[in-house]
């Protein structure tokens, strides 16, 4: 059957993900830490303890991403004896979240694209909405973590989109550069999916999309395929 509509991630897709905010962070904290602990090291702690809040929250127990956030960053302060003010550095993450630079590829598909795409994102409402106000973006809905009650590769996230836009799994195809939450979301609900991969990493693991790309205009070409169908 052929593709009636796109659901595409946001950050880290559409526009830059976070990571100079946190090598800034993380080398903010190794400067002010009482351990000779790396970047790298801070860095992989820091987001362990960010995936098993994530992993915890769910549903009932579901908490917004700004606070997961500012949670992950006070225990990785403490990991490593920083006294570092974790307030201070979770706005460096909600700035970033508010006011992301744009690829440019996804400005050239967006232009071109005559599907409707529907946006699942892992994050705030509010913070989406500002970034998608600060470069004037339409999308036919926005589907946040934060009213599913769940993250990706959760399948709450992806049910809802396929409600509201009245499809089924095999009418659509999820896009997203995460493999984790991405790709292997989508793989679990049975929709075809297409992996971002703009830094040519290599792809390892279980995980598999179905198609692969490295920027959003190589989408045109696949939607076009399998509007086709």
């Amino acid at each position: 059957m052929s593709v009636k509509a796109i659901f595409l991630d946001f950050y880290g897709t559409v526009v830059h993900e976070d990571e100079k905010v946190i090598t800034n962070i993380c080398e903010q904290i190794k400067a002010n830490s009482q351990t000779d602990a790396t970047v790298s090291e801070i860095g992989g702690v820091w987001w362990k303890e960010l995936s098993t809040l994530f992993n915890e929250s769910h549903g009932e127990n579901f908490i917004p991403q700004r606070t997961l956030e500012e949670t992950s960053i006070k225990r990785t302060l403490s990991y490593f004896q920083s006294n570092l003010d974790e307030t201070k550095l979770v706005n460096l993450m909600f700035r970033h979240w508010m006011t992301p630079a744009i690829f440019q590829d996804a400005v050239e598909f967006l232009k071109q694209n005559t599907l409707p795409v529907y946006i699942l994102s892992n994050i705030d409402r509010s913070d989406i909405l500002e970034a998608i106000h600060l470069h004037q973006l339409l999308f036919k809905d926005i589907i946040t973590s934060e009213d599913v009650k769940s993250y990706k590769p959760g399948s709450e996230m992806f049910e809802h989109a396929l409600m509201i836009s009245g499809l089924n799994p095999n009418e659509v195809i999820h896009v997203g550069d995460s493999l984790s939450s991405d790709i292997a979301g989508a793989n679990n609900i049975g929709i075809k999916n297409v992996w971002v991969n703009r830094n040519n990493r290599e792809l390892k693991g279980i995980i598999k999309p179905d198609y692969e790309i490295n920027n959003l205009k190589e989408l045109l070409n696949i939607v076009k395929l399998r509007v086709s169908k």
